[in-house]
């Protein structure tokens, strides 16, 4: 957990904005296996650990940092995967609570967005995998905007639901995540379960860190009924 002892909020929380993979959606075992059949396919090396560390950000970025070698292949390596991606991850699921999750935050009339390092196509797709594009009031994508930990995929969002950073809490299993909301001094939470050690997470000092969606969704009820955050 987080160490920070009291934090003060001075208004409701209105906005909730969720990163996709490792938080939301199960899905971190299948972009590792996508990333290192390109890799492979290219004669590229690459450790399970080098493709979880970049999780979380565009595309574009995640080629440059993992190939930089190869800057006339990464287009082709980046196909690659997603080719490989979309053809075997079918099984990809929502964590366990986040549909009770997300219905508890939506029934209590809180704005719900997502702000994730896919590109459009791939969160359009698994929006429609998970039956969801209604459940969010509003997505960004990186290949739409700038990728993370750049904050304008957050200013985007609180622009267009015309929602205060002081009212708005980003959720995130990465630093990317973290550092984001961090830019814009806005409240994140920090999940243990998706890529990011909870060393690294702590280093952005968020308001707690939940092991599991059950912990998360208790925490963000607490914080829901109450104008004080307290980090236990």
């Amino acid at each position: 957990m987080s160490q920070i002892d009291k934090i003060a909020v001075s208004h409701s929380i209105e906005l909730v904005i969720f990163d996709w993979d490792g938080t939301l959606f199960d899905s971190v075992g299948q972009i590792v296996a996508s990333l290192q059949h390109a890799a492979q396919q290219f004669q590229q090396p690459l450790t399970d650990e080098a493709a979880k560390s970049i999780i979380g950000l565009g595309l574009p970025e995640v080629m440059q940092i993992l190939f930089p070698q190869v800057p006339h292949l990464q287009q082709d390596i980046l196909q690659c995967y997603a080719d490989h991606y979309v053809a075997n991850s079918k099984g990809d699921v929502w964590f366990n609570g986040v549909a009770e999750l997300l219905a508890d935050l939506k029934q209590q009339g809180l704005k719900l967005a997502v702000a994730t390092g896919k590109s459009r196509k791939g969160l359009d797709r698994v929006l429609s995998q998970t039956n969801s594009h209604d459940i969010f009031d509003i997505t960004r994508a990186a290949s739409e905007t700038r990728s993370k930990p750049d904050p304008l995929m957050l200013q985007e969002i609180l622009s267009e639901t015309q929602v205060d950073p002081a009212r708005a809490i980003m959720v995130g299993d990465t630093s990317y995540d973290l550092e984001m909301a961090q830019n814009l001094n806005m409240h994140r939470i920090g999940v243990s379960y998706g890529v990011h050690s909870i060393e690294t997470l702590q280093q952005y000092q968020p308001l707690t860190i939940a092991h599991n969606v059950q912990e998360l969704h208790g925490y963000l009820q607490g914080v829901l009924q109450t104008t004080t955050l307290t980090a236990t």
